[in-house]
């Protein structure tokens, strides 16, 4: 298969010859070699590259999250490194002053909650604003581009976690995303998207011929990509999600958890393509660090069966039965919102975990997803 990246540089680069060129880009940028997009763009001879931009986490990658990240300057290209995740978490008019078009070269992991996808989004949006074009370079979807679930966010609940009405799990390709973003959500921007060649819908990244590279600290195995859409609504609550371990989005926990009993009761629901483990780890970061936490991990069977939306609001109905007096859901935002309620993009999960039954959720985000496939159809670029 070929990248977008290696389609464009094949293909297309005279087409750009004279435009000063930005880049959003981060470590993930990458050819099948490993060389960096970045350097790959610095050295042609048909790209004049004048401007950097590095989403969440920063352009290599090494800040840990939520951490407001400064402008600088790139050591190894002396290209300006404008940071899209600033206060106002988008590019302003000052940033895109030397630059023509904006290129976005990113690996996104799948899940609604990734913010990547929200830097290309506001990108996007002020583009358009500014006259500027837009290109993506395609990337796979690494746990797959079929698979669709959990609900979609309500108007009140929208953040940079959940910018726009999409599924948790949403089975679209970063440059899939663009172009429903551009005309579901009305971004006026003029926009191109380089696809791959060679990707099917059903494949995981571990099935391609492409090295992994972690796009951010705590984003580590297909395993963790695979739980990720249902075990980061773990971040909502005071239980450890696993950052600050090897594991992280893995294992669950808390100091005040009994892990056999947890894993006892987790394994008797029987979920699909997932078992659950006792387990003692301690943080070295994050919630809980330095505590010795108790909890479960979860260990995948069978990727193609599990739910992992399903397995998120499982532990979290689980935990509270089991102690209601100890877990605790987190505020977070200028509003003061639970964040469990950004994430969920609804306040009606952690509502219907302190009633008891989640039943009314599930079933709304199964009809929902129905509702949003007949308008993801429309802007898939890749058959299985």
């Amino acid at each position: 298969m070929k990248l977008g990246l290696e389609v464009f540089l094949e293909k297309y680069t005279e087409e750009y010859v004279g435009k000063r060129i930005g880049l959003l880009t981060n470590l993930t940028g990458v050819n099948h070699n490993l060389e960096s997009t970045i350097d790959l763009f610095f050295k042609h001879e048909n790209i004049q590259l004048t401007a950097l931009f590095g989403p969440e986490h920063g352009l290599r990658g090494e800040v840990q999250e939520g951490k407001l990240i400064d402008s600088s300057v790139d050591a190894y290209t002396g290209v300006p490194v404008f940071s899209l995740y600033n206060k106002e978490k988008k590019p302003n008019v000052d940033m895109l002053k030397n630059v023509d078009v904006v290129f976005c070269d990113l690996q996104d992991i799948g899940t609604r909650y990734y913010t990547f996808i929200y830097s290309l989004a506001n990108t996007m949006q002020i583009c358009g604003r500014e006259g500027k074009k837009v290109v993506v370079l395609d990337r796979p979807n690494p746990i797959n581009g079929n698979t669709v679930e959990g609900n979609l966010v309500e108007e009140d609940f929208r953040s940079f976690v959940g910018k726009f009405p999409i599924p948790v799990r949403h089975g679209m390709t970063i440059g899939e995303l663009a172009h429903l973003f551009k005309n579901e959500f009305s971004i006026e921007c003029e926009l191109e998207v380089i696809p791959m060649e060679g990707w099917s819908r059903d494949l995981y990244f571990d099935q391609t011929d492409l090295f992994w590279v972690s796009p951010t600290p705590n984003t580590t195995t297909m395993d963790m990509c695979v739980l990720y859409p249902g075990t980061c609504l773990i971040e909502g609550t005071n239980l450890s999600e696993g950052r600050g371990t090897t594991k992280p989005f893995e294992v669950i926990g808390a100091p005040f958890i009994d892990g056999r009993k947890l894993a006892d009761e987790m394994n008797a629901l029987n979920l699909d393509g997932v078992r659950f483990r006792q387990a003692v780890f301690k943080p070295m970061y994050s919630k809980h660090e330095g505590a010795v936490c108790e909890g479960v991990q979860v260990h995948v069977s069978d990727r193609q069966t599990l739910h992992a939306f399903e397995i998120g609001i499982s532990l979290l109905e689980t935990i509270y039965r089991l102690y209601p007096d100890r877990l605790e859901f987190i505020q977070a935002g200028k509003r003061n919102q639970y964040f469990l309620d950004l994430l969920a993009g609804t306040d009606q999960l952690r509502k219907q975990i302190e009633l008891g039954d989640t039943s009314a959720l599930r079933a709304q985000s199964a009809e929902q997803n129905q509702q949003f496939e007949k308008i993801r159809k429309n802007y898939l670029l890749y058959t299985t």
